[in-house]
């Protein structure tokens, strides 16, 4: 694998996190469901003791892929798997999780009220990575998350140091982006999250293996990203590994618990 052109140091804090994918019931309207989980449900998923954060990422309704054709790999997105949203739950520490299961056991029976596919994904401690891409009072007006899965042969090693020391920096350095997080994924592990009544099919052909969440300054900017001549190479370079490459339109990013407190009003 060559050697990334970009020369790129930015700051990075390491976290333990977990996703949770999620699709709405369609047996309500879309809205219903999203408003519902945007409230009722945020309040108990709030509550969790152990928190360093807690973020909903709203996607757009209407998500065929943002990400530009390319050969190999699969940039549309299926619409029978297109997700609807996604939590993000950052942990304070490693023994948080142990500290949530009786919040855990809440969520478990709220689940059914809003969503009919739920599926969790989580990393090593440290595998979260949120860098350091903005100067300070920079907004963020628009978002994209992608999942990536990779290549059969590919090994979940060869994944990380390609996002960690090549993607990363290849990112950084085009200068348009105002947030840049990734995540890379244990193994997906059966009936880890196994709540009634509620679908967790993963087939091995449709499993993520990491995820990037991009932020840009507003719509017109993330279409340039995505439109541009550096998504070119990143795309050529991503093909080497990725047999999918999944990136969404982000609606809202919610924020509801940061540096472990609670907050009265959710931030977006």
């Amino acid at each position: 694998m060559s050697k990334s052109p970009y020369k790129v140091h930015v700051k990075v804090r390491k976290h333990f996190s977990s996703s949770f994918l999620l699709w709405m019931r369609t047996d309500q309207p879309r809205q219903t469901g999203m408003d519902y989980w945007k409230g009722p449900h945020s309040k108990i998923a709030s509550a969790t003791p152990g928190l360093q954060e807690y973020r909903q990422i709203h996607l757009a309704e209407v998500n065929p892929g943002l990400w530009p054709a390319t050969p190999g790999v699969e940039t549309d997105i299926p619409l029978e798997r297109k997700i609807d949203g996604v939590a993000e739950l950052t942990f304070q520490s490693l023994l948080s999780p142990l500290r949530g299961r009786k919040q855990a056991r809440l969520l478990f029976k709220d689940e059914v009220n809003v969503f009919r596919r739920t599926l969790l994904y989580i990393g090593l401690p440290n595998s979260s990575r949120w860098y350091e891409v903005a100067e300070p009072g920079e907004k963020v007006g628009a978002r994209a998350v992608i999942y990536l899965r990779r290549k059969d042969g590919v090994g979940a090693g060869d994944v990380r140091k390609h996002i960690n020391k090549e993607l990363v920096p290849a990112l950084a350095g085009t200068g348009a982006l105002r947030e840049l997080r990734t995540q890379t994924f244990l193994p997906w592990i059966e009936n880890l999250w196994d709540t009634p009544n509620v679908a967790h099919d993963n087939p091995r052909d449709q499993r993520f293996h990491a995820s990037l969440i991009l932020g840009f300054t507003d719509a017109q900017e993330r279409a340039g990203f995505f439109h541009g001549r550096e998504i070119e190479s990143l795309s050529n370079t991503l093909a080497r590994l990725a047999s999918a490459i999944h990136a969404y339109d982000v609606s809202a990013a919610l924020t509801y618990v940061k540096d472990g407190t609670i907050l009265p009003h959710y931030q977006q």
